[in-house]
């Protein structure tokens, strides 16, 4: 008995230590984390400083450009007017955007200079917190997990930046051309407030660039055995259908070459993601047959 006793009272110190062991590997883990989001907090920080300096450029340059008629992406819809004008017709040149804009709180307009440079800061921020995210993450990954995600970095800021230039000079402008000149009735005149107003424009614009986070998140998924490339193609005309509605719902106009215009991108990244989930299933089924041989 006292034998017993004795094995039960080892057993029970051993399964003591391996929970402690377990315990401390885990706030191991926290600590490093902490390190990783204070290294991206100060990054963000010296990007939301640097973009306070330089706050009257981007709000003047950048934020309000998309209600002007000068703006970028009205001139090139214009020119195309002018290039095909029995494709293209008029209306689809912008030339004037009759928009009042107001503040309707006493620290509303510093308000909104502080968040948006907190905001842009972010924005200007993310390759480097991609690449925190990646460090904390890398000595998880064995070997050959390592060397083909070693592009994850480069490759989801490259996809962002892209997200967000298409939100901001396709899908912003449109929409925001629409919202201000739609009515309801002639009688209700459209006054904004200026928080609406950048409510809208980051709204499109960083959702823009989450969205073209999906060849991402298909790899992510590929790699864990969850998406695969017949599943997707089989689904492509549905995805289709989804990438017009989308389309439709952010350029809600009437013009078919508008909505065209954003869903063509869409519909690109969904065959982006094709090839990227069949080129990993291409790779797990060439090391099966590779490990059977073995």
């Amino acid at each position: 008995m006292s034998d017993k006793k004795s094995n039960n009272l080892i057993e029970s110190i051993k399964n003591k230590g391996k929970n402690l062991e377990a315990e401390m590997s885990f706030f191991d883990h926290i600590e490093v984390l902490r390190k990783h989001l204070l290294r991206a907090l100060l990054v963000i920080t010296i990007m939301t400083v640097g973009t306070f300096y330089f706050s009257d450029f981007i709000w003047h340059q950048i934020i309000m450009a998309p209600k002007e008629p000068s703006f970028w992406t009205y001139r090139m819809m214009c020119k195309l007017v002018e290039l095909y004008p029995s494709l293209i017709g008029s209306e689809f040149c912008i030339s004037s955007i009759e928009a009042k804009i107001i503040n309707t709180e006493m620290a509303g307009q510093f308000t909104l200079l502080m968040n948006s440079s907190i905001i842009a800061g972010i924005m200007l921020g993310i390759p480097y917190i991609l690449f925190e995210i990646w460090l904390f993450i890398k000595p998880a990954l064995h070997e050959n997990e390592r060397k083909s995600a070693r592009g994850f970095v480069l490759f989801a800021s490259i996809l962002f930046a892209l997200g967000v230039m298409f939100g901001y000079y396709i899908v912003t402008p449109l929409s925001v051309n629409f919202l201000i000149n739609f009515t309801v009735s002639p009688d209700i005149e459209n006054t904004f407030t200026i928080s609406s107003y950048l409510s809208t424009i980051l709204t499109l614009t960083i959702g823009s660039g989450i969205i073209f986070q999906l060849p991402v998140v298909i790899y992510i998924l590929s790699k864990l055995g969850i998406m695969t490339p017949k599943f997707m193609r089989q689904n492509r005309r549905y995805a289709l259908v989804l990438t017009l509605i989308v389309a439709a719902v952010v350029t809600p106009t009437s013009d078919p070459y508008t909505m065209l215009i954003v869903a063509f991108p869409l519909f690109l990244l969904y065959e982006l993601s094709i090839f990227i989930s069949a080129n990993i299933e291409k790779k797990r089924i060439a090391a099966e047959k590779t490990f059977y041989k073995s």
